[in-house]
């Protein structure tokens, strides 16, 4: 009796996920946290209208969802002022990074990014076969230039550049990504991940013609809209690039109540403004939490702050373990010098008030 046959790109990779979820920490530990603090969830909450409109869609949920996303898409491209016809709604950014790089990516084709940054990116590259060439932060931040440069030099078909970044939360005006356009290499297309741009000051989100086929955008309701469980994403983009998606997305994909709450949640304005307060608020609590224990937190334009632990990374997850071991789960960038930090969701008071008091016996004990 023999097995299935995978492909020879598939036996030589790994069998894991590019993010340990805290269900499975919890899991081993044998209790919830009581404070999940570390995954960029909206730990506010998303529009008390989505959450009605999801539960009314309920009752319908037998029927597959419309395969079009049609009254979504709609209102989305109403929201942009573009045309449907430029805008792709998928299961979450994650769902639709797989797809562009199913699209784009071959074995051995070059791929930019950033050392550190998202690494689910990096995880559908490898999956198509991509060859990663990374390109260290600067300044904790993400470097555009450097990033094309790179691009330019490998002959790369995508390069991914996160506005505002995740995990350091920086973030660069949209005008100074426009400066950098013209510096695309021909045959590449720039990703943009703009999972946080709600969230960051005005000007961050570069005003670029949605014609150019250069540049494709991607957008989630898992941040400042409070959605990540429903999993509702979308890309914008140039035309015949988005209508690509086309050849090889799941059709079905996408979960028939998240439509629902995602169409609801983008036409209440009101609660995203309030939200993007409260998140504005937390950001402060934060950055005063950390400085009282002698930590400095870094600027951030997201739902989260990195905070500088001041030594390095064995140091930096020392503190972190010893937050997880308190019941206050957080995380940490992966890759050197930003894994001095640990990383803060915003939150309500209670929560960011137990990771005070938490800190405060971690840092005691390691004294």
């Amino acid at each position: 009796m023999t097995g299935p046959r995978y492909t020879t790109l598939a036996e030589s990779l790994p069998a894991t996920v590019p993010f340990v979820g805290p269900e499975a920490q919890e899991r081993a530990m044998g209790q919830p946290f009581a404070a999940r603090i570390g995954a960029n969830e909206n730990i506010f909450g998303p529009s008390p209208k989505a959450i009605e409109a999801m539960q009314k869609a309920a009752c319908d949920i037998w029927m597959y969802g419309d395969p079009e996303s049609y009254e979504l898409r709609h209102a989305l491209a109403a929201h942009h002022g573009i045309t449907p016809e430029n805008l792709v709604v998928g299961e979450g950014i994650d769902g639709l990074l797989g797809y562009l790089v199913r699209l784009l990516i071959g074995p051995g084709d070059a791929v930019v990014t950033s050392e550190g940054a998202y690494p689910t990116f990096n995880y559908h590259v490898a999956g198509f076969g991509g060859a990663l060439h990374k390109v260290p932060y600067r300044d904790d931040a993400e470097d555009l230039s450097a990033l094309l440069a790179k691009a330019a030099e490998v002959d790369a078909k995508l390069v991914y550049f996160a506005n505002p970044d995740n995990p350091m939360g920086s973030w660069c005006n949209g005008e100074d990504i426009i400066a950098q356009l013209d510096n695309i290499p021909d045959g590449c297309l720039l990703l943009l991940d703009e999972a946080y741009v709600e969230l960051a000051p005005e000007g961050t989100a570069p005003e670029i013609d949605i014609n150019d086929p250069r540049v494709i955008r991607m957008r989630t309701f898992s941040k400042a809209y409070g959605m990540a469980g429903a999993r509702v994403g979308y890309a914008m983009g140039e035309a015949q690039n988005i209508r690509a998606f086309e050849k090889i997305r799941n059709h079905f994909g996408m979960n028939r109540a998240a439509q629902s709450g995602a169409l609801a949640a983008l036409e209440d304005a009101s609660w995203l403004s309030e939200t993007c307060a409260k998140v504005k608020t937390s950001r402060q609590h934060i950055a005063t939490v950390a400085a009282k224990h002698g930590l400095k937190a870094l600027p951030s334009a997201t739902n989260f702050v990195a905070i500088d632990c001041g030594k390095d990374g064995a140091y930096a997850k020392a503190i972190l373990d010893g937050l997880v071991a308190r019941g206050i789960f957080v995380r940490m960038p992966f890759v050197a010098p930003q894994n001095r930090c640990i990383r803060i969701s915003c939150a309500p008071t209670r929560e960011i008030d137990m990771l005070d008091t938490a800190l405060g016996e971690v840092l005691a004990e390691l004294s």
